[in-house]
């Protein structure tokens, strides 16, 4: 079978053929086309055979291998599509994303083994709970639902969007945070709420109203408050670290007989992009009375 299917000159293959010379299934080249990752070069219209080009050995088996990666079906239609050092440099981004992923995964894993174990007073020691009272405050905000992977990401860009804006609002007056009004996790979202202390509560209020709904930004008074809180350096952020902080604030709390008055936040003192793993960049706290 040749031009006359109207597929040019090369050879064709029946899906039997192509198969042994892929090294595959006929079942996995069905599957393939039905995930639009490899379609044949041409299907007859009264049978339905499938009839590979001999040129698409290569693919197939690169397709095979790349599942063999968990690789999700978009990223490997990707990686096909563009070939050459291109799919090379996307394939390098995919393993990347998944080698971080184990990482934080593996960590996870060794600290729910301290849990488990019974080993959890030993980990929270490691982490050093003092008090500090905080005054009244004007913030600007901007709230999100989101899930544990895209919050690293909206933390970053809201506190930007807000310290972008402050300078119209009587300027930064103290250290951002990101307050968690409900569990953020791969199951909860939230809402997280970051917040940037301003100086000018009218040019504030001002502010907030030219921004309408656009980022969910508003202004509010905190009142004063105390705190109960750790300090952390910035590996200490990833999680599950940052976990066993805020677990063991809300320990040394219970044991000194306070109780928790608000949410849960994160104080961003330090210049993050400045700072390394283990320099000092976040207190993990709670309001307390």
């Amino acid at each position: 079978m040749t031009e006359d299917a109207g597929v040019g000159e090369e050879e064709l293959l029946t899906i039997g053929a192509f198969a042994a010379r892929c090294r595959l299934s006929a079942k996995a080249l069905r599957l393939y086309d039905r995930l639009g990752l490899l379609a044949p070069a041409y299907v007859d219209e009264v049978s339905g055979y499938r009839h590979y080009r001999a040129g698409q050995v290569e693919q197939a088996r690169l397709v095979a291998l790349l599942r063999q990666l968990d690789m999700p079906l978009a990223r490997i239609a990707e990686v096909v599509e563009a070939g050459g050092a291109e799919g090379a440099e996307l394939l390098a981004a995919y393993w990347a994303d998944v080698e971080a992923r184990l990482a934080r995964q593996r960590t996870l894993a060794e600290y729910l083994r301290g849990r488990l174990s019974g080993r959890s007073s030993e980990m929270y020691g490691k982490f050093v709970v003092e008090t500090v009272d905080v005054p009244e405050r004007v913030v600007i905000t901007e709230t999100r639902h989101t899930l544990a992977d895209e919050l690293p990401a909206w933390i970053g860009a809201s506190l930007e969007r807000l310290e972008r804006a402050a300078p119209e609002c009587g300027g930064v007056s103290a250290p951002p945070y990101v307050v968690y009004h409900s569990e953020v996790s791969m199951e909860s979202d939230g809402p997280a709420e970051s917040c940037v202390p301003v100086a000018d509560e009218a040019a504030a209020r001002e502010w907030a109203g030219r921004q309408g709904r656009t980022w969910e930004t508003a202004v509010r008074v905190e009142p004063a408050r105390r705190l109960a809180y750790t300090r952390i350096s910035k590996a200490q952020v990833a999680h599950p670290q940052i976990i066993a902080a805020f677990e063991a604030v809300e320990e040394w709390i219970a044991a000194h007989g306070l109780t928790q008055a608000g949410p849960c936040r994160e104080v961003y003192f330090a210049d993050w992009e400045a700072a390394g793993p283990d320099d000092p960049v976040c207190d993990v706290a709670f309001p307390v009375r």
